[in-house]
């Protein structure tokens, strides 16, 4: 099945309420598959190819670190961040670079304002205009730009999909997925994004959650784990939900997609057909809790208030899992 014929045919997963009354619908697929890979729950079609977009991230900071790249800790957690723009995140970005000899000049993600609303705000009041670093992409180019200089390859067109640092990126998202890539087209930060099914992508999110310590994808799922604002921001649902459940990693998408790897080596992902983020985490907390995962963290995830005259009216309802 096209990936236009999975999304148009897709279960509805969750309805708008508003004041008792179903306002909207949204149509989606998810799926969990066991720690051997294989599907155990599937909502539509989870093997048509799809644009995972940042939720790549961590099996391409897998391929950085394949590649040579000296990242670890905060830093190769931010490798893997869609992150909020805030004054922690630059500072990183500027370290990654520095490392090799690089500033943000070398940048060639799209510039664009800091995503935290409270960091876009300051950065305005600053008189700053648009820049690559502030862009919430930055942390993985710095990356990619680290893993260019560290196995001598060019760093100045890292972002044509011929690179062979995206070659490589590409060969460790289909091993880690089980499958080859779809398609690859251009994300909004303007490098490669790589099309997999979305079992393959919960597949690949739960080898990395479950990987050896000391290997590429352990030291990503250590990263991750252990400086979570790094990857998402201080007031983001992503970090949220790593901290509060232990053994965790997770990384939201643009277009309404969401991956959960556990530490036994289960994973979880979501995609939201029409590409509203607001379905997404509420499919994404109800998915883990009818899977026995639970907790606060996972219950604050699926709440999801309808507004009305700035009052909580109504809520976002998961149905059908």
């Amino acid at each position: 099945m096209t990936s236009a014929d999975a999304l148009s045919t897709a279960p509805v997963l969750a309805r708008v309420v508003r004041s008792g009354f179903v306002e909207s619908m949204h149509r989606g697929l998810a799926v969990e598959v066991a720690a051997d890979g294989s599907v155990t729950r599937a909502y539509g079609d989870v093997d048509a190819p799809t644009f995972p977009r940042s939720s790549n991230k961590p099996m391409q900071a897998v391929a950085m670190l394949r590649a040579g790249a000296d990242l670890d800790g905060d830093l190769l957690a931010l490798a893997t961040a869609s992150h909020s723009g805030e004054d922690f995140h630059l500072e990183g970005v500027r370290r990654i670079l520095a490392s090799v000899g690089l500033d943000e000049s070398a940048l060639q993600n799209t510039p664009d304002l800091p995503y935290d609303e409270q960091a876009r705000t300051q950065w305005l009041r600053a008189g700053r205009d648009r820049a690559s670093i502030a862009q919430n992409c930055s942390g993985k180019h710095a990356g990619m730009l680290a893993a260019c200089v560290a196995a001598g390859w060019d760093p100045t067109s890292y972002l044509d999909p011929q690179h062979p640092l995206q070659r490589l990126m590409d060969q460790t998202v289909a091993e880690l997925a089980g499958e080859p890539v779809a398609a690859t087209g251009v994300d909004g930060c303007g490098a490669p994004v790589m099309a997999i099914g979305l079992a393959g992508l919960a597949r690949a999110f739960g080898r990395v959650a479950a990987a050896p310590a000391g290997t590429p994808e352990g030291r990503v799922r250590d990263a991750i784990r252990s400086y979570p604002e790094f990857l998402g921001g201080t007031r983001r649902d992503v970090t949220a939900l790593i901290r509060g459940v232990d053994g965790l990693i997770a990384k939201d998408g643009a277009e309404a997609v969401y991956a959960v790897g556990l530490a036994d080596g289960r994973g979880f992902a979501v995609k939201v057909a029409d590409g509203g983020q607001r379905a997404r985490p509420v499919i994404m907390a109800e998915l883990l809790r009818s899977a026995g995962v639970t907790g606060a963290a996972v219950d604050e995830l699926g709440q999801v208030p309808v507004l009305g005259h700035g009052q909580p009216v109504g809520t976002v309802e998961v149905e059908g899992i």
